[in-house]
C-alpha cells in the first residue's frame, strides 16, 4: 500500500509539473513571438524562421523560470490532496506531512539535476543557434565580435572608408594580450598593421603599449612606440557585455571546459557566478517545494483557493526582487558574486526549515 501512494504522489506530481511548463512555454511561445515579428518586420523573411527562433528560445526561458514553475506545481498537487481529503487518508499508512514534503521536495531536487545534466546542454546549444542565427539579420551586422579557440576577433566598419580587423590572443581584466590590428581602404587593401604587446581597452580610446605601426602606402614604414593610442567602437564592458548570456553556457562547458574558457577570455568572476547559479537551481526547486508545502499544509481543512493564488503570486513576486536585490549587490561589489547567488537560497532555506518542521506537528 505504501509503495502504491508514493508512486501515486510522484505520478501525479510529475503530471502536473509538464501541465505547468506546457502552459509557461505557450505564453512564452505568445510573447516571445510578437518580438521576433517586431525584430524582422523590416526584413524580407517568412514567419517561419521568427517561429523557429521563438521555439528554441523559449526553453531557456523555461529553465529560469523552473522554481516557480515547482512552486506553482508543488502548490496544486497539495491542494488538491487536501481538498480531497487524501492528506489525512495517508496519514493513516504513516504519511505525515513532512514525509509528503520530502518525497515532492527530493523529487524536485532530483529534477533540477536532471535539467542541469541533460536539458541544459541542448538549451545552451539552442541559444547559441538561436543568437547566431539572429546576427545574421541584425543592423549592425558591419560590427563583429567573435571568441575562438584562437582568441579574440573584432570586425569593425567606420563611416569612412576605414575598415579594421582586430585579433588578440588573450584577454585578462581590462587589457588585450598580443593585439594586433588590420587597417584596410574601402577596396579591402591592407593600409595599415599595428602590433602591441598589451592595450588598455577600458575606454574607447585604447592604449596601446610596447608595439609596432607598419604603413603599406607608396612605401613600407614601420615605427615602434612605448605608447599610442587608436579610436575604437568598443570597450571592454562592452565586449563583455556580448558573453555574459549564461544561456550559452552549459552546465557541463563549466564543468569540463572551465580552463578552456577562461583562456578565452572568459571572466573567472563570471563564470564562477554561472557556475554557482546554476548549482544553487536544485536548492532552489527544494526550497519552492517547501514553501509551497509551508503555505498549503499548515491546515487539513478546505479554504479559499483564492487566498492561496495570491499569497502564491506574493511570493514569487517576493522572492523574485530578494534575488534581482542580491545580485545587484553582487555586481556593484558590495558583496562577492558567487555569495550573491548563494544568500538567497541560504536565507530562504533556513526559513523554509522552520516552516516545514511547524507544518510536521499538525
Amino acid at each position: 500500500m505504501n509503495k502504491l501512494i508514493l508512486n501515486y504522489i510522484l505520478i501525479n506530481y510529475f503530471k502536473i509539473i509538464l501541465k505547468v511548463t506546457f502552459v509557461f512555454y505557450l505564453f512564452g511561445l505568445i510573447l516571445n513571438l510578437f518580438e521576433e515579428i517586431e525584430f524582422f518586420k523590416n526584413i524580407e523573411v517568412g514567419i517561419f524562421i521568427p517561429a523557429l527562433l521563438t521555439a528554441i528560445h523559449v526553453p531557456s526561458m523555461i529553465i529560469e523560470l523552473m522554481p516557480f514553475i515547482i512552486f506553482i506545481s508543488s502548490m496544486w498537487l497539495l491542494i488538491n490532496m487536501r481538498d480531497k481529503r487524501e492528506l489525512l487518508t495517508f496519514k493513516i499508512y504513516g504519511y505525515s506531512n513532512f514525509k509528503i514534503f520530502l518525497i515532492i521536495g527530493l523529487f524536485s531536487f532530483a529534477l533540477g539535476w536532471t535539467f542541469l545534466s541533460f536539458i541544459n546542454p541542448i538549451s545552451s546549444n539552442m541559444t547559441k543557434y538561436y543568437e547566431k542565427t539572429k546576427s545574421k539579420y541584425a543592423k549592425d551586422i558591419d560590427h563583429l565580435i567573435t571568441f575562438n579557440k584562437n582568441g579574440l576577433w573584432i570586425k569593425e566598419n567606420f563611416n569612412t572608408d576605414r575598415k579594421r580587423i582586430i585579433f588578440a590572443k588573450k584577454a585578462k581584466g581590462n587589457f588585450l594580450e598580443n593585439l594586433t590590428i588590420f587597417s584596410f581602404d574601402e577596396n579591402f587593401e591592407l593600409k595599415e598593421k599595428i602590433s602591441s604587446k598589451l592595450a588598455d581597452i577600458s575606454s574607447n580610446n585604447w592604449l596601446l603599449m610596447n608595439g609596432s605601426i607598419i604603413s603599406f602606402d607608396d612605401e613600407i614604414k614601420e615605427v615602434a612606440f612605448e605608447n599610442s593610442d587608436i579610436y575604437s567602437i568598443y570597450t571592454i564592458d562592452k565586449i563583455s557585455s556580448l558573453f555574459k548570456n549564461t544561456n550559452t553556457i552549459s552546465f557541463m562547458d563549466l564543468i569540463t571546459n572551465y580552463q578552456d574558457l577562461v583562456t578565452r577570455g572568459y571572466s573567472k568572476e563570471f563564470l564562477n557566478q554561472t557556475l554557482n547559479k546554476m548549482i544553487t537551481l536544485p536548492f532552489f526547486l527544494i526550497i519552492m517545494t517547501s514553501l509551497a508545502s509551508i503555505l498549503t499544509m499548515h491546515t487539513l481543512k478546505e479554504s479559499n483557493n483564492l487566498k492561496f493564488i495570491i499569497v502564491g503570486i506574493f511570493v514569487c513576486v517576493l522572492i523574485f526582487y530578494f534575488k534581482s536585490f542580491s545580485n545587484s549587490l553582487g555586481q556593484t561589489n558590495r558583496i562577492p558574486l558567487s555569495l550573491s547567488v548563494w544568500i538567497p537560497v541560504l536565507s530562504i532555506g533556513i526559513f523554509s526549515f522552520i516552516g516545514i518542521l511547524q507544518i510536521n506537528e499538525k
